[in-house]
């Protein structure tokens, strides 16, 4: 009896693991609009569906980081869903004061570049398992620019 139900676990695990799963992908982020006050920030999370029903996605939270100082998080909710064997692009934007980024240069370096590390987590709600986050991650730099390119 015990060869048997390890037999059908080995089973429905072998199925699970074989179920297509929605995918996302990370663009870099770079810099959507800068003035002398702030900069905005920009970068596009593209969720995948490889079912023939819409998936709704719950919400996508991101973590934008350099030296281990937060530049910007925030959560985006109710974003909507993707189509059915379908792919969405949503936009994730934070605005950072332009004070700040002066001050971060200072400590990190005079070469106008910020390397950074972007967490994004996606949620989306899978039918019968429920929500299922996808993690994402991206390293990269933005390259700021400076006050006389604004002027």
């Amino acid at each position: 009896m015990a060869g048997l139900i390890n037999d059908a676990k080995e089973w429905v695990a072998d199925e699970i693991a074989d179920i297509p799963k929605p995918s996302a992908d990370l663009t870099d982020v770079h810099i959507k609009h800068a003035t002398t006050s702030a900069v905005q920030l920009k970068s596009d999370v593209t969720v995948t569906n490889p079912y023939d029903h819409e998936l709704p996605l719950i919400e996508i939270t991101y973590f934008l980081r350099t030296n281990d100082k937060e530049i910007a998080s925030g959560t985006l909710s109710d974003v909507g869903g993707v189509a059915a064997s379908a792919a969405t692009v949503t936009e994730v934007m934070s605005e950072v004061s332009y004070d700040f980024l002066i001050n971060l240069m200072k400590e990190i370096g005079s070469d106008w570049d910020i390397d950074y590390d972007f967490d994004v987590g996606v949620k989306v709600n899978l039918p019968i398992v429920g929500e299922f986050n996808i993690p994402l991650h991206k390293k990269g730099c933005i390259k700021l620019p400076t006050l006389s390119e604004l002027l």
